[in-house]
């Protein structure tokens, strides 16, 4: 009866063991659709617009391992001069996601700038939990970054 019990945890474990591997596999440093950073916004537009602005195909700059877009050749040539200071926090993945310890896709309507940097979250909702504690949340997702990229 002991042997059965211990098959069956073992069973039982399997799928959960796959599942955990599958977690931890290995992120690229910046969340990009089909290679493309931010889904295609460009990010020197939200600090000179205060809100997303597609990129064109036709004005890119690749960094970091992603092609990112902009809106217009000035802006494609202030983030290539210092990409850091325009890039997301925590390669463009959400920042709350980033603040609990692991990576999430995100959409570029869900933003903040906060402290001269820009965060992304995975939607609305949870640009608002996000929000409760922006500074706190900042100091986790800082603690955790870029670790949990795996």
């Amino acid at each position: 009866m002991i042997r059965r019990r211990s098959a069956l945890a073992l069973l039982a474990a399997a799928p959960l063991s796959l599942h955990v591997g599958a977690a931890l596999a290995s992120s690229p440093p910046v969340f990009a659709s089909g290679g493309v950073a931010i889904n295609g916004t460009d990010p020197v537009a939200y600090f000179d617009e205060g809100r997303p602005v597609a990129g064109a195909q036709g004005i890119a700059a690749d960094w970091n391992g992603a092609r990112w877009l902009f809106s217009s050749q000035a802006n494609r040539d202030r983030f290539a001069a210092d990409p850091e200071a325009f890039a997301p926090a925590y390669g463009g993945y959400c920042a709350w996601a980033a603040s609990r310890g692991y990576v999430a896709d995100t959409v570029p309507e869900a933003w903040t700038i906060h402290a001269g940097r820009l965060f992304l979250n995975a939607s609305l909702r949870i640009r608002r939990r996000w929000e409760r504690d922006i500074p706190g949340n900042v100091a986790l997702a800082d603690a955790n970054w870029p670790a949990i990229l795996g």
